[in-house]
């Protein structure tokens, strides 16, 4: 009788372990697919260069549009886009940037440049920001700006 009871405290100790692993899984493949669309977002903007190398017209808030929305659905919270040049002129940059879902200092951020990766704190700072940045009407910024350095 004793032993069973050892057995039943044994199996009990080890599914508190598997449950408490299976939750930091569940928060690092949250911050995976935020990550996997933030990169995307390089090659998206990639397709609406104009022959002289500049970016469309609102590439925060038309051109990323889907991927900024699948960013907001995956748990990426406080975002943040920005993109350089003259009002209702084309872009010579952007800049993108999310808190992961895991929250923190645990900051993404993609960029024109080719960077995707962790930040500790938020580094676009000039920008028209909401939880949902492709949803509201875009203003340009400095360049200084649409960078993740």
């Amino acid at each position: 009788m004793i032993e069973l009871l050892v057995v039943v405290a044994i199996i009990g100790i080890l599914a508190s372990v598997v449950l408490a692993s299976l939750n930091t899984a569940r928060s690092k493949g949250k911050d995976a697919a935020v990550q996997a669309s933030m990169s995307s977002m390089r090659a998206q903007a990639e397709l609406g260069v104009d022959s002289t190398g500049n970016y469309a017209i609102g590439i925060c808030w038309t051109g990323l549009l889907s991927l900024s929305n699948a960013v907001i659905a995956g748990g990426g919270t406080s975002a943040h886009c920005a993109q350089s040049g003259a009002a209702a002129a084309t872009s010579v940059s952007w800049a993108y940037e999310a808190l992961l879902p895991t929250g923190g200092t645990n900051w993404f951020c993609v960029d024109s440049t080719g960077f995707a990766g962790a930040k500790a704190a938020s580094s676009i700072t000039n920008t028209n920001s909401q939880a949902n940045p492709a949803t509201q009407a875009g203003s340009n910024v400095a360049a200084g700006d649409t960078s993740c350095s």
